[in-house]
């Protein structure tokens, strides 16, 4: 069976278990997965031609609104998160965040935190806005539709402004996980890729308004990317998390794509960093030898958000040999990136692993199947993830 086929029926299977096309079931929407979801929907629709995956994805994103831009069906509360009646909501279903999606209901603001029961509690997480803003911007790039980067530019703004702070010292921070309505943080540490991420993030958001003319007053991002830079540039991206590494891999992948590199020393070397901190994460990452352990002891999402992140490199490296990419240490970069490179054994071994049926029969697998088998497709076909351009020529 090719990759599409493994990729079609993996998310066929995904539309079917959460309830996206099927009447009669409560819809089981989780903001990480769905994000990455959308993006294989329209890489499936992008390779096949076939609509329904192309439905499938708006579907999603309509359900994602419906869902997480609301208070939980457990709550006190009701209606959208925003506070907005439902004509104005609708037409703003992220202006008051997104639900994360979690099973039990958010912790109270008084409530003594448990930090093991804090992961399976409700809120709102920077990184995984970031994720959603994301998708809808790839909406936006496959239907021609600008209301979809529209809704990303009003969720830059809401999350930016709410998740973030100044300290005493004039330094701006950020709180990793805040309440449903945004109203107070849950977990106040900074998460160490999240300003980055956003950064990224919001300059793809940036380049897409303007092409498609929501790039003005109220929508304008500027304040908040030259925030998201400044975070970014006095945290560190040491890390040895696979999903960590993945994801460092991914927004270098995006910052390439963009037209700032080559005008900018400090997005330039911006680039550099994150590749050189990547491959200095992986070899600390193998040496630990958890590739080694079997299935039940292995977390496969974290693994094939690795998976995805290798699949980058080789995106980069064809922007740099088509002249798309042009950056001042272009030597030094061509010999990080084949660095890189010789890691693509890594990654057809991540994907084969979680391939396996075998494998798949694990509780680790089983308890996160959704979020697994969303991950293992977007690895299986990564560039409705990684491209930001669906152009022709892109």
């Amino acid at each position: 069976m090719n990759k599409v086929a493994i990729v079609e029926t993996i998310m066929t299977s995904f539309a079917k278990r959460t309830c996206i096309r099927e009447g009669g079931c409560v819809p089981k929407r989780y903001l990480w997965t769905d994000a990455f979801a959308v993006c294989s929907f329209l890489e499936l629709y992008r390779q096949t031609g076939l609509e329904r995956y192309r439905e499938d994805a708006l579907l999603l994103v309509d359900q994602v609104h419906h869902v997480l831009g609301r208070h939980r069906s457990d709550d006190s509360r009701s209606g959208w998160i925003s506070g907005l009646d439902d004509r104005e909501a609708e037409m703003h279903p992220t202006i008051g965040g997104l639900r994360i999606g979690k099973a039990l209901n958010e912790r109270k603001e008084n409530d003594p935190q448990d930090e093991r029961l804090e992961w399976e509690q409700d809120g709102q997480y920077f990184h995984y806005l970031t994720k959603w803003m994301h998708a809808l911007n790839i909406v936006t790039e496959v239907t021609e539709d600008p209301k979809y980067n529209r809704w990303a530019l009003e969720l830059a703004k809401t999350a930016y402004e709410k998740f973030t702070y100044l300290t005493p010292y004039g330094a701006r921070r950020m709180f990793w996980k805040m309440s449903i309505d945004l109203s107070y943080p849950l977990v106040s540490s900074m998460g160490q890729h999240d300003a980055l991420d956003g950064y990224i993030t919001y300059l793809a958001l940036q380049k897409t308004a303007e092409r498609y003319g929501n790039f003005s007053g109220e929508l304008d991002i500027s304040p908040q990317i030259e925030g998201l830079y400044q975070m970014a540039s006095s945290m560190g991206m040491d890390t040895t998390d696979p999903l960590g590494l993945g994801g460092l891999l991914s927004d270098a992948c995006i910052l390439a794509q963009l037209d700032i590199v080559e005008n900018s020393e400090s997005t330039s070397n911006m680039l550099f960093s994150i590749l050189d901190h990547a491959w200095q994460g992986i070899g600390y990452f193998l040496a630990e030898e958890t590739v080694k352990y079997p299935a039940q002891y292995r977390l496969a999402f974290r693994e094939l958000g690795l998976s995805i992140g290798l699949h980058a490199v080789k995106i980069i490296k064809h922007l740099l040999d088509e002249h798309k990419l042009a950056v001042a240490n272009e030597k030094l970069l061509r010999s990080l990136l084949g660095t890189l490179g010789e890691y693509s054994a890594l990654q057809e071994y991540i994907e084969a692993f979680w391939l396996d049926d075998e494998n798949q029969k694990s509780n680790t697998w089983i308890e996160h199947l959704d979020i697994n088998a969303v991950m293992l497709a977007t690895s299986l076909m990564p560039d409705g993830y990684l491209r930001i351009e669906w152009g022709e020529g892109s």
